[in-house]
């Protein structure tokens, strides 16, 4: 850890002094101006009925959506307010709570923390960036896909199993040139369903227990992803590497009583994948596939271990425009075998999932997605075993973005 911490102090150096002579291009606020004349705010409510057409009640996913199957009916799957800015030159802030949370009990609508970041640039063109506080890890393409801007209802179990909620806290650093970011921006700006910028380059270390949780092994994750959209005449592709390695250790409160675990809660938490985009003008695929080491429960010998997992998924989409109306119909087959860390004894899975739906965006403030689900999951753990559930629901849901 002392190595990385090394490297990454050295390479803040050079860079620094490499790119300190560089002409301001970008349109910084005044410097006559006050910080808070710069500041943005935005976001958006997502209100959500999963009921309809349902087949089997207790189908469901806790990590997806915790209003499928029996219990469920209107919910709101997120309300998020963003904050944002620059503060002079070099510094650019963002905050971002979620009022939709849950807590263990009946409740509903808790405020939680989701982003709260500084991206210090160490360059007039801000190409060369550290990110310091929870953000989103720099793995997985729809990962770091804003829900906002995602067709899918829910994140993909295999890519996203990686890290709870996308978060976590620690330093990252990005680097993409000037033209790659305005770049990145246009395919989200223009309805491509981009996934922001995070560089063609991200490098990373964090605590890896989460986000809003606190770090028990004194052990770092680690994170690298390389990623570029290039142009082919008209069209944008986008493909990508990325991978992490560090140690995860399983909460007590997260283990029944009577499994086996590992004497110290420690567990192999690595994993390695590859993403391909063709961005929708007007056919558009998204695909990514992920294998790893991590802890799953073995309903054999009611045992927490160390095993292999793998998944990912792929989703194809169609943009066009009627009576200046967006439409995006898709569909995505998503599979996952494998341990999910952050559930209860590290409960295993086996999901295989299609998805059909379309997304109407009638005007921008606007959107509403229906999306049919053919689903078998199977999620064990020491207080749940032999449990495969399938099924088919028809799922909705409205979103407003302002």
């Amino acid at each position: 850890m002392a190595r990385i911490l090394l490297t990454l102090t050295c390479s803040l150096y050079f860079i620094s002094s490499a790119y300190t002579q560089q002409t301001d291009t970008l349109p910084f606020p005044n410097i006559n101006s006050k910080w808070y004349e710069s500041i943005s705010i935005g976001g958006y409510v997502q209100a959500r009925y999963n009921r309809l057409l349902e087949t089997n009640p207790d189908l469901e996913c806790s990590q997806c959506d915790a209003s499928w199957g029996e219990g469920g009916g209107f919910s709101l799957r997120r309300v998020r307010i963003k904050l944002s800015g620059n503060i002079g030159k070099h510094v650019y802030f963002y905050i971002q709570p979620d009022f939709a949370s849950s807590s263990a009990g009946p409740g509903l609508h808790y405020g939680q923390l989701r982003d709260a970041y500084m991206d210090v640039s160490i360059d007039q063109n801000r190409e060369f960036r550290f990110r310091i506080g929870q953000s989103k890890v720099p793995y997985g393409f729809e990962n770091m896909q804003s829900s906002q801007n995602r067709l899918p209802l829910d994140r993909n179990d295999g890519m996203n199993s990686a890290i709870k909620n996308e978060r976590e806290l620690g330093v990252f650093f990005y680097w993409a040139p000037k033209e790659i970011r305005s770049r990145f921006s246009m395919l989200t700006r223009e309805g491509l369903k981009g996934s922001g910028d995070y560089g063609v380059v991200g490098l990373g270390i964090y605590n890896g227990q989460t986000g809003n949780a606190t770090e028990l092994n004194n052990e770092l994750h680690v994170v690298g992803r390389v990623s570029y959209p290039f142009k082919l005449g008209k069209q944008i592709i986008e493909p990508g590497i990325q991978a992490y390695t560090g140690e995860y250790q399983i909460p007590l409160y997260n283990i029944s009583e009577g499994t086996i675990v590992n004497p110290d809660l420690n567990y192999i938490d690595q994993r390695a994948a590859l993403t391909f985009v063709l961005y929708p003008q007007p056919f558009g695929i998204q695909a990514e596939y992920n294998v790893g080491r991590g802890p799953e429960f073995n309903k054999e010998n009611n045992t927490i271990e160390e095993t292999p997992l793998k998944g990912g998924y792929a989703t194809i989409t169609y943009k066009t425009i009627v009576a200046n109306q967006l439409f995006y119909p898709f569909i995505r087959y998503q599979y996952y075998d494998g341990g999910k860390k952050f559930e209860r004894d590290a409960r295993s899975y086996e999901v295989s999932e299609l998805e059909i739906g379309i997304e109407w965006r009638p005007v921008k403030a606007f959107e509403f997605v229906a999306m049919y689900t053919i689903s078998s999951r199977r999620f064990e753990d020491f207080q749940n075993q032999n449990n495969l559930q399938e099924g088919r629901l028809l799922r909705l849901q409205a979103q407003v973005n302002f």
